[in-house]
């Protein structure tokens, strides 16, 4: 399912035409990494899905940064319309265990294989949550953001969907001007933008 020339934009595109065909309004839930990534994706998905919206971050290495971006979350729930419900549920802050995972890679650049075994942490855990949830799709907004790799992660993603027997929503949010979507609503909103991923190498990088 995870061949190289998949277009993953297509993928969803082709998923929500079905979805819009059929009727049915399925439930989703969509790993969150903050509030400006997750406003153009939410705006794009709230109409096919019944969405619950899952922050697990442990990647953030302050614990102030966490709950910040947590709150800036909730508050964009809030404010945004939505035509189908929308709820919050969030995970556990852990950051050893995005420690753990990274361990002897930590020297590894942004993008890399560092980068790479956070988003398994992440997408395996919203996958756990799915089928604890008996959910009908699951997928992240990680790839909205220029500096993710849309291609890993939804192999990531097709590899948790095996494992737990959930549907991965393939999605490469970036693609139809999505990024650029998700600056014009944070302004909207007046979201709080980071300008780093969340953990303390990610943050070391962009202050070199």
């Amino acid at each position: 399912m995870s061949a190289p020339d998949i277009n993953y934009g297509k993928a969803l595109e082709k998923k929500l035409r079905e979805l819009r065909e059929s009727g049915i309004t399925p439930t989703l839930l969509l790993h969150c990494c903050c509030a400006p990534c997750s406003s153009a994706v939410l705006e794009y998905l709230t109409a096919a899905f019944r969405i619950t919206v899952f922050f697990f971050n442990p990647n953030i290495s302050e614990r102030e940064e966490y709950e910040k971006r947590a709150n800036e979350l909730k508050r964009l729930l809030e404010m945004q319309p939505a035509k189908n419900p929308v709820t919050y549920t969030e995970g556990a802050y852990a950051p050893e265990r995005f420690y753990e995972a990274v361990k002897g890679y930590e020297h590894i650049g942004e993008g890399g294989e560092r980068c790479f075994r956070c988003y398994r942490l992440r997408i395996a855990e919203a996958a756990d949550m799915a089928k604890q949830g008996n959910f009908d799709y699951f997928t992240t907004t990680l790839s909205i953001s220029p500096l993710k790799n849309a291609k890993k992660l939804n192999e990531i993603g097709a590899e948790e969907s095996r494992r737990v027997g959930i549907p991965y929503l393939y999605s490469d949010f970036k693609k139809n001007e999505g990024y650029k979507r998700s600056i014009v609503l944070s302004k909207e909103y007046g979201l709080y933008r980071q300008n780093f991923c969340g953990c303390k190498f990610s943050r070391a990088e962009r202050e070199g």
